[in-house]
């Protein structure tokens, strides 16, 4: 499918450039020597993002969901959005069809209150404030971690509602390999590879992935901008890492991402100085994401680790428009963000303790067809934490200091402890401080910025009951985050106060083969003293899945029910109810094949007002590792 003529570079042509990358990490698969393959270790229980050191996940202080490649596999999900929508906590909004804009609420906090990091670097846009979770591909990801809670003394700026850590490939001893290929509907098709090796001193990674889909039409007639076209998407995904551990005590890391992909919107021309309308309108957009990361590790002593890490992002959004008539190009708008970044980072143990010192620096560039009046901003970070052990008590205790090229210093800290009331029962609970600049659209989009915007602050207590008992696992966690002048997105005004309260409850069960997991969340963010609700959160959401495991068969189903939410103008969008089955087949050691069933109802229903979302729709794939 294309999407536009001859004017501009059609999804075919990119689908073209990926599935020859594609076949090529294929041949090389193939013709790399099968006596070299050796099985991957399994990957220990541990949690990065909740201290940022690793920790055993039973010692987590922090309200945290981890979600490993295997447990990606056998999900057979088709993206990171839909991976993070059966996630407690988390709540999406989505604009278009399969890949295509999305917003995430982490516990009633929107997008840009949330930061996503890729491998420990922050990435995003400087200009909306948020991240386009839809150019990450799910293929390349080893692994997810979403800590929910204010994290502003551990992670700076942006961090209210909490933060979600994607992790790529990463070089493993011995040699592993995989492939894949899937088809499912609305002209869905994916192809993938990887490669992942360590001899001797030297390791390495390699990968690549191609999306494709024709799309649907996923805006309600009635709506504004509205164009009766299908909206199809083509994504090209490559990462590749070398590792070079030069000895015991040092080790050098290079890892690359690249993702850049096209899909079909509704939209006017902006600028537009044909006048054209949407209906006539062929909108296409150009989102990228690239990372270059450069990694020192050094345990100077036994106890004493220190990490340098040297990163440059960049979150590119591009749309361009053409006349459906014609072909003649009408507009094109450009927000791009370079993000170059640098931390140091000192680990150092004392007895069971541990104290983290971190320095960091980062510079935001803004590339635009826009014209910001500020165009960069840089941040300052000084962040000190001591984690301590006794006994039946956990604690955790953070200071941060952040300086803002534009609105100047500001502290945030953060206190966490926990204590066993038992074997099974553990009791945790926090406070802490947040802090959040405007963004670029908020202080300077033309006609609707507002220059005298102020820093969001806010101040979060949670409290949490966890039970663990043999295959029985339980938590229970209350949370209120009060931010001092919210800023609302829909109005770009700040409210007196915003209120992000809720309750999320956990149930996790296994009998031998088969397995239960359940997740109840109610989020009630308010705007005070109007007490409107914040827009695109539902108030109660319940989560179940159920899966069982037979000789080489596993199957599960999944379901989601929501209750209604608002959109701007206090428009109601309705509450509803998914169903999800899939199942997946072991052919033998190396082959296997997923089958996914998605809205088995194929019910209709909206994210956001003037869209709907994907009917039912299927996603079959044969996978193969060795």
């Amino acid at each position: 499918m294309t999407f536009c003529n001859v004017q501009c570079h059609g999804p075919s042509r990119l689908g073209a450039r990926l599935s020859s990358i594609s076949l090529a990490a294929l041949a090389a698969l193939g013709a790399t020597s099968g006596a070299w393959a050796q099985a991957a270790p399994s990957l220990p229980n541990v949690v990065v993002t909740a201290t940022r050191t690793a920790q055993p996940l039973t010692d987590v202080l922090a309200d945290v969901s981890i979600i490993d490649r295997e447990q990606l596999d056998k999900a057979g999900m088709h993206s990171l959005v839909d991976v993070l929508a059966n996630l407690p906590g988390v709540q999406i909004s989505n604009n278009g069809s399969y890949r295509s804009s999305t917003g995430v609420f982490l516990r009633g906090a929107t997008s840009s209150q949330t930061i996503l990091l890729v491998n420990g670097v922050r990435v995003g846009s400087a200009t909306s404030g948020s991240y386009s979770l839809e150019s990450l591909p799910l293929d390349r990801v080893e692994r997810i971690e979403v800590l929910r809670g204010a994290a502003a003394a551990l992670y700076g700026p942006d961090a209210v509602g909490g933060v979600i850590q994607v992790f790529t490939r990463e070089p493993l001893e011995g040699l592993q390999r995989s492939a894949m290929v899937g088809v499912g509907s609305d002209g869905q098709r994916k192809l993938g590879a990887s490669l992942q090796g360590q001899s001797g001193a030297w390791g390495y990674t390699l990968g690549a992935s191609s999306e494709t889909t024709k799309g649907l039409n996923v805006k309600l007639p009635g709506a504004s901008d509205f164009n009766a076209d299908t909206d199809g998407s083509d994504f090209v995904s490559f990462d590749a890492g070398l590792k070079l551990q030069i000895n015991r005590q040092h080790a050098v890391l290079a890892q690359l991402l690249s993702s850049q992909g096209e899909y079909g919107f509704d939209g006017t021309p902006f600028p537009n100085p044909l006048n054209v309308p949407a209906s006539s309108t062929r909108a296409v957009a150009h989102p990228k994401l690239e990372q270059q990361g450069l990694k020192w590790s050094a345990q100077w002593t036994a106890d004493w680790l220190s990490i340098v890490s040297l990163s440059r992002s960049k979150d590119v959004s591009v749309n361009r428009y053409w006349r459906e008539s014609d072909g003649v190009a009408t507009g094109e708008s450009r927000h791009n963000t370079t993000r170059d970044q640098i931390s140091w980072q000192n680990d150092i143990r004392l007895g069971k303790d541990t104290l983290t010192l971190l320095a960091d620096h980062r510079t935001d560039a803004v590339d635009s067809t826009t014209n910001y009046s500020v165009k960069e901003r840089k941040l300052d970070g000084l962040m000190a934490s001591y984690s301590l052990k006794r006994g039946t008590w956990d604690g955790l205790a953070t200071l941060r200091h952040d300086r803002n090229s534009q609105f100047g210093s500001f502290n945030t800290w953060g206190l966490s402890g926990g204590y066993r009331l038992s074997e099974q029962f553990r009791l945790v609970g926090s406070a802490g401080t947040t802090f959040q600049a405007p963004s670029f659209n908020q202080l300077y989009w033309p006609g609707f910025g507002n220059p005298a915007l102020k820093p969001q602050q806010g101040k979060a207590v949670e409290v949490g009951l966890r039970y663990q008992q043999g295959s029985t696992k339980a938590s229970a966690t209350v949370y209120r985050n009060e931010v001092e002048g919210f800023i609302t997105p829909a109005t770009n005004r700040q409210s007196a106060l915003a209120v992000l309260s809720g309750a999320t409850f956990t149930v996790d069960q296994s009998w031998g083969a088969t397995a239960l997991s359940a997740s109840y969340d109610h989020a009630d963010p308010r705007l005070k003293p109007t007490n409107a609700r914040v827009t695109r959160v539902a108030r109660n959401v319940l989560r179940t899945q159920l899966s069982h495991r037979y000789g080489a068969w596993n199957s599960f189903a999944e379901l989601r029910i929501s209750s209604n939410r608002e959109d701007t103008g206090r428009v109601t969008l309705p509450g509803f109810g998914l169903v999800n089955l899939g199942t997946s087949y072991e052919l033998n050691k190396q082959w296997s094949v997923r089958a996914r069933l998605n809205n088995l109802t194929d019910r209709r229903y909206s994210l956001a007002d003037g869209f709907t979302t994907p009917g039912r729709n299927v996603f079959v794939s044969l996978h193969w590792n060795d």
